[in-house]
């Protein structure tokens, strides 16, 4: 049996990787790098690619400062949590404020000194990516539309300094990021609707607070319609092997998220419809192998 000691420790633990969402840092972490092997560098040695330790190291930034953008963020939207989301902020909170500041400010430097290893271009990357994320938490994600397009924007980029690192400037690339970057603003804006409740209480201008849900399920559908267009051009312009299973079962379940949207009025239907695009961006991630199933073996 653990000790009392022991177990308050462990209930730390769990609250710090709570406040910092362990789970999607893992998941950048592995679309990182399925991203390198399969779509970025597929022209490369799988060793070479693999056992870069530039790569590595911009991995690693990455994931640093987007645990310090979690914290930060957990920071500002302490009292919005208790609202929208008792359970979870009962558990962050076993973590004290000065705490977490001081995880969120070694975190930081940590994702600097990482960065300085590989270049200065690195360094200026990451300065400016942890000032973006401390200006969105602090500023931009309580005014309508400019704070779903900065949330997007931050959630994509550390692809981008991969995609910088590689200079692989590909058509084909710049479409998946335009699929992305639309799922993750559909999410941004199913999140703003599950949270409406507490972003009214403290005065967050969220695009469902100031527009209404009907304008925001309209701007939703809109999203969808055009997120076709970049599945259409995968599907039919350009070579993504068997992942073409994946991009048909995105449309499906767009489709049927359409249909939950218009019929969605409460907390718990917003929430289903939120957890559907994540799964859909999970399994987007995991997708990626199947671009060209077999390219592992013919790269060892």
């Amino acid at each position: 049996m653990l000790s009392r000691k022991h177990k308050h420790i462990l209930l730390k633990f769990f609250s710090m990787f709570s406040v910092v969402r362990g789970y999607n840092i893992l998941v950048v972490v592995i679309a990182q790098y399925l991203t390198s092997i399969y779509i970025l560098a597929y022209d490369k040695p799988l060793k070479q690619v693999v056992f870069d330790l530039n790569l590595l190291m911009l991995v690693l930034a990455s994931a640093a400062t987007i645990a310090g953008g979690y914290i930060i963020n957990n920071f500002y939207d302490s009292e919005k949590d208790l609202i929208n989301k008792p359970i979870k902020s009962r558990l962050d909170r076993l973590v004290g404020q000065n705490t977490k500041l001081s995880f969120y400010f070694v975190l930081n430097f940590m994702s600097v000194i990482m960065a300085s290893y590989v270049s200065f271009r690195a360094v200026v990357f990451f300065s400016l990516y942890i000032f973006g994320i401390w200006l969105y938490s602090h500023k931009l994600k309580k005014l309508p539309f400019v704070g779903n397009l900065t949330s997007a924007v931050l959630t994509i980029l550390p692809f981008f300094a991969i995609f910088m690192y590689y200079k692989n400037f590909e058509t084909v690339i710049f479409v998946h990021a335009i699929f992305l970057f639309l799922m993750i603003s559909m999410r941004e804006l199913t999140k703003d609707l599950e949270n409406i409740k507490g972003d009214l209480a403290l005065g967050y201008k969220t695009i469902p607070v100031v527009y209404g849900e009907k304008v925001s399920k309209i701007m939703l559908t809109i999203l969808i319609v055009v997120a076709l267009i970049p599945v259409y051009l995968l599907l039919y312009y350009f070579e993504v092997g068997y992942m073409y299973l994946f991009f048909y079962l995105s449309v499906l379940m767009l489709l049927l998220f359409l249909g939950l949207l218009w019929k969605s009025q409460t907390k718990t239907h917003y929430l289903i419809l939120h957890n559907m695009l994540k799964f859909i961006i999970v399994v987007g991630v995991f997708s990626i192998v199947l671009i060209n199933i077999d390219v592992v073996m013919n790269r060892i």
